[in-house]
């Protein structure tokens, strides 16, 4: 057998192990994602140098391509064109097939070309990292054996299959397939767990979806963010700066007039504000409908809430079809979901300036307080009062 400088016990293997891949994830989800593919924070060189050799070492990820990839899948999310969907390639082709998916869409020169600029552009960059890729993990392998003998190979095979385990599959694969949402963006993303520390805070997926730029990835005080956390001792050091964070809400109930700070609040929270139009006016009213119907209509009005709230995702014509019948039941869910596209035409015309969004907004609130439906009035006075301040 093979032995190495350093004799440890099972656990102490298991511990350097877990040790060394998390240092893998810190670099993944701190570099690669909220520094160069989102600009969300600064770091300084020496730091920002680190994470890249220890990629390097232990992944073989060029950094344009890494980036060009993920920046790619937020322009194309959920359509032929992203590089991993699974709403579009089906789950288990991403879960076990991600790296094969991640490969193709890295060697599209036109990928890179396009979503790929300013990542590194040094002569290491050119010459060492991404001229020699493999050469990192090779050298890795030599230090793990030398250092732990033939448990340094075990410890090489985990490290080598866990970004592509954690990364190209859970986060790409079951961040769009299962959990939970904080915030009704338009694509399928979601929070796959609220404690974020296995995959750096990448768990919170939904949150980063709606904030892509924001460097803290947990919204809700139960949510934590393992990422963030680093990137805050990181600034306490004064090794990182925070550029963007996700906006926090303030709703000022006495508040009358609707002004331009309503206007720019709605507009970029808009996301949670979806979220919270489904859990305050669809879903309640879409209850009531259902407990008041009978037979087949019953049947009908069950998938109602999940279809009027995600009708963007689930663009199948059979979804279209329920959606449609839904509404010619209930004309009380027909104008809720009549509000509901109107809201969100406010954020999609970018042809409107900012007067006449802000008209539409105060038609909208004045609408809503005049339909007779308790829930969007309650909504209207909640949209009077919302007001966003950055944390």
């Amino acid at each position: 057998m093979i032995k190495g400088f350093i004799d440890l016990n099972l656990w102490g293997y298991i511990t350097v192990t877990l040790v060394l891949t998390h240092i893998t994830i810190a670099s993944v989800t701190i570099f690669l994602h909220r520094y160069q593919a989102h600009n969300a924070l600064t770091l300084h060189p020496a730091i920002s140098h680190f994470f890249r050799f220890w990629l390097w070492l232990t992944t073989a990820i060029v950094t344009k391509e890494w980036v060009a990839v993920h920046r790619k899948h937020h322009t194309k999310c959920e359509t032929p064109d992203d590089p991993h969907s699974p709403q579009i390639e089906g789950i288990a082709k991403v879960f076990f097939g991600g790296l094969v998916l991640y490969r193709k869409a890295a060697h599209d020169s036109n990928t890179l070309k396009r979503y790929g600029n300013g990542t590194p552009d040094d002569w290491l960059e050119h010459h060492v990292y991404s001229r020699l890729p493999n050469t990192g993990i090779m050298f890795m392998a030599a230090i793990n054996v030398m250092l732990f003998g033939a448990a340094g190979l075990i410890i090489f095979a985990i490290q080598m299959i866990w970004i592509p385990l954690w990364a190209a599959g859970v986060i790409n694969g079951l961040g769009h397939f299962w959990g939970y949402r904080n915030c009704e963006t338009p694509d399928a993303s979601r929070n796959i767990f609220p404690i974020g520390i296995l995959i750096g805070g990448e768990e919170l997926h939904n949150n980063h979806h709606a904030y892509s730029n924001s460097a803290k990835l947990s919204s809700k005080w139960w949510e934590f963010d393992i990422g963030w956390l680093y990137i805050r001792l990181l600034n306490l050091a004064g090794l990182a700066g925070i550029r963007r964070v996700a906006p926090k809400i303030f709703i000022e109930r006495d508040k009358a007039v609707i002004d331009g700070d309503t206007l720019r609040a709605v507009i970029r929270d808009r996301y949670r504000i979806l979220a919270l139009y489904s859990c305050n006016v669809i879903r309640p009213i879409a209850r009531a409908e259902r407990r008041s119907s009978r037979g087949s209509d019953r049947k009908i009005l069950r998938r109602v809430h999940s279809l009027m709230s995600r009708e963007d995702i689930r663009k199948d014509i059979g979804a279209c079809n329920a959606l449609n019948e839904a509404l010619q039941i209930s004309q009380k869910l027909e104008t809720v979901y009549h509000f509901k596209c109107q809201l969100r035409e406010l954020w999609a015309n970018t042809a409107n300036d900012g007067a006449k969004r802000l008209e539409r907004l105060k038609v909208w609130c004045a609408e809503a307080e005049i339909s007779g439906i308790e829930a969007l009035q309650d909504f209207s006075s909640i949209i009077r009062g919302y007001t966003l301040k950055t944390i």
